[in-house]
């Protein structure tokens, strides 16, 4: 008899585990209460991203007017820009509905809600109450806000409606310097908006490998972006044109003023009026506890994605959903928490997997460091970039690759190979071994390989990189 699986949560876990369960011979069904694709998809990493491309080119043709290319007229369509985001998203959101159409899965429209461990609640234009062998909870996360005085107020905005802004702000503060608040930085001031980012900690980026978060916040300061660090947020005040962040830094308060206030202060799991409680499924600090298989203490229910918190990327939702679904079909799966990437869609890009140096110090293993600067890759120069770097954290003894840092162009693409690398255990010995095309970017990693020995090819030996 088939098993019944039902996947709350129709996000790049939940519709991936969905898929996964229906190749394997489940009866599935997935409950949403909004689109199909999730935040990801609808207001994340492919609306931002869409954005993203059409800075990146309009930020591309002014650096090459002086190269060779002369525009005459240049200007940003908004609205185009909008409607083609929007284009984008619809086109996707259908090939997911698609998709699970094709592979039988049955679509509910609500909001699920626990009723024991066998049954779901549907609470939509109707209720229905579905009974399930299988429950996979895939129910993502939402911004979350500072409580101050003044955030609610108009003009607050956090990383979905900035997406959807009437027209290009004058000036933009953005609360926060992680991934979120670097990449809208660099979105916006490449459309003339001035940034200022607001972090608390002392740097930017502070999961990402220092010298590789160095040079992202050195490109953006180029990029007129104003940072003030180990800076917090007050108080949110209106002011004639827009809004005023009183900041405290070194003891002292200062105003700064934007047309939009961005909080950009990261995402908390979607965990509430979902009948966890009730249920019985152990919680805590605001994410549902699960193990090694994604499995929560109630049995026959599992967590995947934003709502265990575990690594809140897209990428990694759809990794434990398909996991959980096969651990709970009753196959062995492979999951590598240690191999996941992680990208920032700056302009140039920055991307890592694996050990950063700090950990690996912090881990007490012994490792060595190959470093590779873009400005001696041809194709980087091409393309405009002289500030890249490729780093690689490499085991003392065996050589083996422990992890990989890039920031240049197309790194969120590059880090694919370094992934592999390290799922492979893979040496940097096979790296040098593999003959890289000419003229690539990817003949960076084979360089950063070869330094790490002290015997890169297009680099001096012994010349410092800075």
């Amino acid at each position: 008899m088939k098993k019944k699986v039902i996947i709350v949560g129709g996000g790049p876990g939940g519709y991936v585990a969905a898929i996964r369960a229906a190749q394997l011979g489940a009866e599935v069904h997935i409950v949403e209460k909004e689109k199909m694709g999730g935040t990801c998809l609808n207001v994340g990493c492919i609306p931002t991203k869409a954005l993203l491309h059409t800075a990146k080119l309009y930020h591309t043709v002014q650096e090459e007017a002086n190269n060779g290319l002369r525009v005459e007229g240049i200007s940003l369509d908004w609205p185009a820009l909008m409607a083609r985001k929007d284009t984008i998203v619809n086109r996707l959101v259908q090939g997911v509905k698609g998709l699970l159409k094709a592979h039988g899965v049955k679509t509910h429209s609500g909001r699920a809600v626990l009723k024991d461990a066998h049954k779901v609640q549907v609470v939509g234009e109707r209720t229905v109450t579905l009974d399930a062998d299988i429950i996979v909870l895939a129910s993502g996360s939402v911004p979350s806000k500072i409580p101050v005085p003044g955030a609610n107020s108009a003009g607050v905005i956090d990383s979905t409606a900035v997406l959807s802004l009437p027209k290009v702000p004058k000036s933009l503060v953005i609360i926060g310097g992680g991934v979120i608040g670097t990449e809208f930085a660099s979105l916006y001031s490449s459309f003339g908006t001035k940034v200022t980012i607001v972090e608390m900690l002392p740097e930017i980026l502070p999961m990402v490998d220092r010298q590789i978060a160095k040079r992202v916040k050195e490109k953006l300061t180029k990029c007129n972006i104003d940072f003030m660090l180990e800076a917090g947020l007050k108080e949110i005040l209106p002011t004639s044109n827009g809004l005023s962040a009183v900041v405290q830094t070194a003891g002292k308060n200062y105003e700064v003023a934007g047309e939009y206030i961005l909080m950009a202060t990261g995402r908390k799991a979607n965990i509430h009026n979902m009948g966890l409680e009730e249920v019985g499924i152990q919680t805590e600090r605001g994410r549902i506890v699960v193990n090694e298989y994604f499995a929560t203490n109630i049995p026959h229910i599992y967590a995947i994605g934003d709502c265990n918190a575990q690594m809140m990327l897209a990428h990694a939702a759809s990794a434990q959903g398909v996991a959980a679904v096969e651990y709970a079909l009753g196959h062995r799966p492979f999951y590598n928490p240690k191999v996941i990437p992680s990208c920032i869609y700056t302009i140039p890009e920055a991307a890592g997997v694996g050990l950063t140096e700090d950990e690996a110090a912090a881990q007490g293993i012994p490792y060595k460091v190959g470093l590779f600067p873009l400005m001696a890759n041809g194709k980087s120069l091409i393309e405009g970039c002289e500030s890249g770097l490729i780093k690689l954290i490499v085991a003392e003894k065996s050589g083996e690759i422990l992890g990989g840092h890039i920031f240049g162009p197309r790194a969120t693409d590059l880090i694919g190979e370094i992934a592999l690398a390290i799922n492979l255990e893979a040496t940097v010995d096979e790296i040098i071994a593999t003959i890289h095309a000419h003229p690539t970017m990817s003949e960076g990693i084979a360089e950063a390989a070869l330094s790490v020995s002290g015997n890169a090819i297009h680099w001096p030996p012994g010349a410092k990189i800075l």
